[in-house]
């Protein structure tokens, strides 16, 4: 006889993941952020550091992706560190995780989605934004195998149009090595604040964790992915910010707006930028479909523990997706998209971002060596260093980002008290 399938309880979600998968959902989350929309303003900052705050961000986002790679093997459910932090550290340390992860990322997706606008039809980015909203919800919403597929496909075809650009670059007669050298001009802060506005776009690994109740042998797919995922993005990430780097210089790379396009212009390249115009946009939609997807499972976890409201944490009887925290997430972000700035998103995502992985790096802390508990430096550098890049943020960030987690504690406080 046939052997029977197994059953699946209606609150829980399928194990459809793989390794590829994964890494493709983690590389679709950061590629497309950190390199059409972070690198301008971090030149801004960090001048001729710009490569320093580049490895500063990457430390501290290894030191994040080891302590999340442990938690998430020892926790293979949806919520990422609002489950760590909840379960390790306390319930109110699980609930600030989450709220600063949803809020976040939140500003995130609108910042994504305006990307897609601005490259897309300049003159109605908003316009354009909110249709990008509305249809990665769909397509979120028939599955997340549908995602993953979609996000590898637009993954491949980011790393050709990168892979183009670098080439022009290098091999372009304006190209000179010394505007790589380090200037006069380089901070401290500079450097900080560069590496806090990168941590926006190494921050996509998340994703990898968030889904960790939909991926298959979690202990073992979520420990290879994220490392995985980060190492390629860094990789990326070195080369192109090397080439625009010896095309462009820090000042002209610093007041660029479209600056991978001003590049390929420099370069004497100018037939390519339609071609990078069109992988700006496909970059921002994997990296916006993949942060749909992380904040809706995040939502989900919190709302079965009725942090937010209850009715959010149904999942579909056929797509096996919570349907109800997805159209949620959309409707929100898509009035954000309509009405936010983009550089005022990246910071502020930022500060949401590092104060939820400072949590994460505190959960790993207590991990014991048989529960897989990483080398104790690294969970104590991590939460420094997030601690440290989320109050060398730009001002205006740091305060918008403290209102709005002083809030998240006030709500928390308030139900506790009157439920």
């Amino acid at each position: 006889m046939p052997k029977p399938r197994p059953t699946q309880t209606p609150d829980e979600l399928r194990r459809s993941l793989g390794v590829t998968d994964a890494v493709a959902i983690g590389l679709g989350s950061m590629i497309g952020a950190g390199i059409f929309a972070a690198l301008a303003p971090a030149a801004r900052a960090a001048g001729s550091g710009l490569a320093l705050g580049l490895a500063v961000a990457a430390g501290v986002a290894y030191c994040n992706a080891t302590s999340s790679a442990r938690l998430a093997a020892r926790y293979p459910f949806s919520g990422g560190t609002y489950v760590y932090g909840r379960e390790r550290l306390g319930e109110f340390w699980g609930y600030l995780a989450g709220w600063c992860f949803v809020v976040g990322k939140i500003a995130s997706c609108a910042a994504m989605a305006l990307t897609v606008g601005a490259y897309a039809w300049p003159t109605h980015a908003h316009a354009v934004a909110v249709a990008a909203v509305v249809a990665l919800t769909a397509v979120n919403y028939r599955g997340v195998q549908k995602s993953a597929l979609l996000t590898r496909a637009i993954v491949a075809i980011v790393l050709a149009v990168l892979a183009a650009v670098v080439v022009a670059a290098f091999t372009s007669d304006t190209a000179d090595p010394a505007r790589i050298e380090f200037g006069c001009d380089i901070t401290v802060v500079g450097v900080l604040q560069a590496a806090g506005l990168l941590f926006f776009a190494f921050a996509g690994y998340a994703r990898i964790a968030t889904l960790g109740e939909e991926v298959r042998d979690p202990a073992r797919t979520i420990p290879r992915a994220i490392p995985l995922a980060l190492a390629i993005t860094l990789l990326v990430y070195a080369v192109v910010v090397v080439a625009a780097l010896t095309v462009l210089g820090p000042q002209a790379l610093s007041e660029a707006t479209a600056p991978l396009s001003a590049v390929v212009r420099a370069a004497d390249a100018g037939w390519l930028e339609p071609v990078v115009r069109v992988g700006a946009v496909l970059a921002a939609l994997g990296s916006l479909l993949a942060l749909i997807l992380g904040v809706s499972r995040t939502t989900l976890a919190m709302a079965r523990d009725r942090h937010l409201p209850h009715a959010l944490a149904v999942v579909h009887p056929r797509f096996a997706v919570p349907h109800r925290a997805e159209i949620a997430v959309g409707v929100i972000v898509a009035a954000a998209a309509a009405t936010t700035d983009v550089r005022a998103a990246i910071g502020f995502s930022s500060f949401g971002v590092l104060l939820y992985y400072a949590i994460a790096n505190a959960s790993a802390a207590t991990l014991t060596a048989s529960e897989g508990r990483p080398v104790r430096l690294i969970p104590a550098v991590g939460l420094l260093g997030c601690l440290i890049l989320a109050f060398t943020l730009p001002m205006t960030s740091v305060l918008a980002g403290a209102v709005i987690v002083a809030v998240g504690a006030a709500v928390y406080t308030i139900r506790r008290k009157f439920t």
